[in-house]
């Protein structure tokens, strides 16, 4: 069994950040969507300012870093859970949850999930809520997890883009 530590990210670890979802990205949505919308996501997503953004608006991303064999440790995944965006509400949203394709299976996805759980309840949420692509190996993940399909809704990101997902809770 690997040992695995989870750790709260911060404005240093941005490239870092940038550079998972780099390596997830082509493997869960190439079949999905155009390289050219995985470019335009990644871009409006991930570049240093939009991640400060995040960061500064009350996101908090979790790295998950996994013991390799030679004793050093290895950043393998994130996720991203922040409070919901209207006010007064008692939820938060799970954000983003990425684990590089090597490490999947490990048991790393659903260890992000759990500290993002933890961190809603903690901060006095009934429900984390998340937005899954439709045709995302994901939502059969997210569905084992006791998450339930909300809604579906077609999102217009612009550049002639759009995200068609659906959303997801977990009431606690």
């Amino acid at each position: 069994m690997n040992q695995m530590m989870l750790r709260t990210a911060n404005l240093t670890d941005r490239a870092l950040i940038r550079s998972i979802s780099e390596r997830t990205w082509p493997s869960t949505y190439g079949h999905i969507i155009s390289q050219e919308q995985i470019d335009f996501m990644l871009d409006w997503m991930y570049s240093d300012e939009s991640l400060e953004k995040q960061m500064d608006s009350g996101c908090v991303f979790y790295i998950a870093s996994i013991k390799k064999e030679n004793e050093q440790w290895d950043d393998v995944g994130f996720c991203s859970v922040g409070p919901e965006e209207n006010k007064g509400s008692k939820s938060h949203k799970l954000n983003k949850l990425y684990v590089l394709p090597a490490a999947q299976g490990t048991g790393t996805g659903k260890a992000l999930l759990v500290k993002a759980i933890e961190f809603a309840k903690v901060a006095g949420s009934s429900s984390i809520f998340l937005q899954v692509n439709k045709h995302n190996d994901a939502y059969s993940f997210y569905l084992k997890q006791g998450f339930i399909k909300e809604a579906e809704f077609k999102f217009d990101i612009g550049n002639g883009f759009y995200m068609d997902d659906y959303v997801m809770r977990l009431n606690f």
